[in-house]
């Protein structure tokens, strides 16, 4: 009974979310006041529906009911609770209901928290929510429904979650990732909204850019948690594959980050209103497209869902109405869009503009990388490979220019810079950085490579300018001690956002030219000096888990003859599925890590075992750790928490767009 209330109240969830658009924008149209206010009931009601269906599924899984199809067959009576509660999204029908589910939660929280909002102008936002929900909603009921029955015919037992699934990181990986997907459909709704009004002001701008940054926070914790659990549960550590997949997730990131910098010379300046526009529909439709990449079955990736032609059909579909009726929309408009402020070539207009055409060349990288191989196959030009040397060499020439301007654009006017004005701070920032970069080299560097230099000078480049920027604006009017305190949340959001990006270069620096790995053969007893470490393999022990055996190796790592650490290896068989696994132990540090990956038992006794030595890995997820707590920063400004703003007072009428004396 449980399955078909579940079904009901998902079916339930489509019906209102299509009167979500329909109703409200009837109410826009016609002037009606209680249609428009409908927007907000429609929301909640829907939000309560199809939150109602998702507790019912992990309910289900918690008991394990396996006369649902979708339950028999990822989860076990065997697997512990916590990773059944996470198979609700481990693989395609669930993970399209968490799917629904979070989009009812952004929609339900740009309800609740826009009350200084024009009411006519949340209707539309919401509504265009509502239309974006009912295509999922069909999605998922006509394709992907997870409460299908077995019966009359059901297996006692469930054939087990993917024993890849089976790790903490995978519990919180995938709901993050999905909050920062579905959360740009927030800037998508506010974007189209804003053209169908006929209205792109500085407004506007400061509406949407809280909800894209926090969309855009999320999504950068979900690809470093994606990061991360690749480096330590698929046993070869590494942090980034260039795999499709791991793109797909990418490409829609490097939209955001160019469209919140877009966002903020919208708000501050009220200039790049068409390319904000732009980006703001780019993102969401990456974000679908990524969808499609996941789910249509055109990949093969241990990230992939495996789907049939069907579902791929459906995606494609939705891809192409939501994408094309977004762009067809933004071509009427957007040449009527007016940007009522000036600048000059040596401005932070002109900086951010240039960073962020870098970004879209490395999105362009990111998508023709990706899509390329498949375009080659299908059309019967055979299979082609572009993988990790293509995009590392791109990503190479365009770091160098993004870095170098992001370092330096804080310490640009807005509309006008006077050059003789830069020739002192940009002497401190080079004399610092280069400092910086060489006592850094040879300290944590066992030997020179041009590129380790140019990578750590690169970061240590932006850590300069950010610090200089600090100085500069906190000892502008006050001492440092005191000015420092004045500084508000988007100042310091900038500072940790751009230090963030600078420990992530160096930690991706050092890490790519210093790592090291090394195949050894080893028995019970034997020791390995490796990268000034001693590695003593101990013993072998048995395994047993809730639904795995296997066995551990334990090894004892010394240095200087002191033990620093008991690293446990593990290969583990999961009783189900039989599938083999390798659960690599890390002694993780600040500066580095090191990593023992077991292999396979040898005829003669001996175990074949990988050791890696990672210097500042760890670095590699600091930095969007920082740059996450950045977006929390600004998300808190207090400028986001004013009162109602009026509808005619929201820009002088000469931004409205296809207005003559624009």
């Amino acid at each position: 009974m449980l399955p078909e209330i579940g079904q009901f109240s998902l079916i339930l969830a489509c019906i209102l979310s299509l009167l979500q658009t329909v109703y409200p924008l009837y109410g826009v149209q016609t002037g009606h006041q209680g249609a428009i206010r409908s927007a907000k009931v429609f929301t909640i009601l829907q939000f309560v529906a199809v939150a109602f269906s998702f507790f019912i599924l992990s309910y289900l899984f918690l008991m394990n009911d396996f006369t649902v199809g979708y339950i028999a067959t990822n989860s076990n009576s065997a697997l512990p609770w916590y990773y059944r509660l996470s198979a609700v999204w481990g693989a395609h029908e669930g993970s399209l209901l968490l799917w629904v589910f979070l989009l009812a939660g952004w929609s339900i929280a740009v309800a609740l928290m826009s009350k200084r909002l024009p009411a006519e102008s949340v209707a539309r936002v919401l509504a265009v929510l509502g239309l974006l929900s009912f295509g999922f909603y069909l999605f998922v009921i006509l394709t992907s429904n997870p409460f299908l029955r077995t019966l009359p015919y059901f297996p006692i037992d469930g054939r087990d979650l993917n024993p890849l699934l089976q790790d903490f990181g995978l519990i919180i990986h995938p709901p993050m990732l999905y909050m920062g997907y579905v959360g740009f459909s927030v800037a998508f709704a506010f974007a189209i909204a804003a053209l169908l009004e006929g209205r792109l002001d500085s407004a506007w701008a400061k509406w949407s850019r809280p909800w894209t940054m926090a969309a855009w926070m999320f999504l950068t914790v979900g690809i470093a948690l994606g990061s991360w659990w690749a480096y330590y549960e698929l046993g070869w550590g590494g942090w980034w594959f260039w795999d499709p997949v791991e793109n797909a997730s990418f490409m829609p990131w490097i939209a955001g980050t160019a469209l919140i910098h877009s966002l903020a010379v919208s708000e501050k300046r009220g200039v790049f209103k068409s390319w904000t526009v732009l980006l703001a529909l780019s993102a969401f439709s990456l974000s679908l497209l990524g969808t499609f990449l996941v789910r249509s079955g055109v990949l093969v990736s241990v990230h992939a869902f495996a789907s049939d032609p069907t579902r791929g059909l459906f995606i494609l579909g939705f891809l192409v109405l939501v994408i094309g009726g977004s762009l067809l929309l933004y071509a009427i408009q957007a040449s009527k869009v007016k940007s009522r402020g000036r600048y000059e070539l040596a401005s932070r207009e002109s900086i951010l503009l240039i960073n962020n055409i870098l970004l879209i060349a490395a999105l362009i990288v990111v998508l023709l990388g990706t899509l390329l191989p498949l375009v080659h196959k299908e059309i019967g030009l055979g299979s082609i490979s572009i993988g990790e040397p293509f995009f590392n060499r791109m990503f190479s020439i365009l770091i160098v220019p993004f870095a170098l301007f992001v370092g330096v654009g804080s310490l640009f006017r807005w509309k006008k810079q006077k050059l003789s004005d830069l020739r002192k701070p940009l002497i401190v920032i080079l004399l610092l950085s280069v400092v910086l970069t060489i006592a850094f080299l040879l300290v944590f560097a066992p030997s020179f490579t041009w590129l380790a230099l140019m990578g750590v000078f690169l970061g240590f480049w932006i850590t300069a300018g950010v610090a200089y920027e600090i100085y500069l604006r906190a000892t502008h009017r006050h001492s440092f001690r005191e000015g420092i305190t004045k500084l508000g949340n988007s100042h310091w959001a900038m500072s940790f956002g751009h230090f963030g990006l600078a420990v992530m270069i160096i930690g991706i620096t050092m890490t790519q030219n210093y790592s090291i790995e090394k195949d050894v053969k080893l028995a019970v007893g034997d020791h390995i000096a490796f990268e000034h470490y001693d590695f003593h393999f101990d013993q072998v022990k048995d395994l047993n888990g809730p639904n795995y055996t296997g066995t551990v190796g334990v090894f004892t790592v010394k240095h200087d003859l002191k033990e620093i650490a008991v690293m446990k290896a593990e290969k583990r068989i999961y009783t189900v599925q039989r599938m083999p696994m390798t659960e690599a132990a890390i002694d993780a540090g600040f500066t580095r890590d090191l990593y023992i990956a077991m292999g396979e038992v040898l005829p003669d006794g001996a175990w074949a075992v990988r050791i890696y030595y990672k210097p500042f890995i760890r670095w590699i997820w600091l930095g969007p750790l920082l740059m996450a707590f950045a977006g929390l920063l600004m998300i808190c400004d207090r400028r986001y928490r004013g009162k109602k703003v009026a509808k005619e007072t929201l820009e002088p009428k000469a931004t409205v767009l296809g207005d003559k004396n624009a």
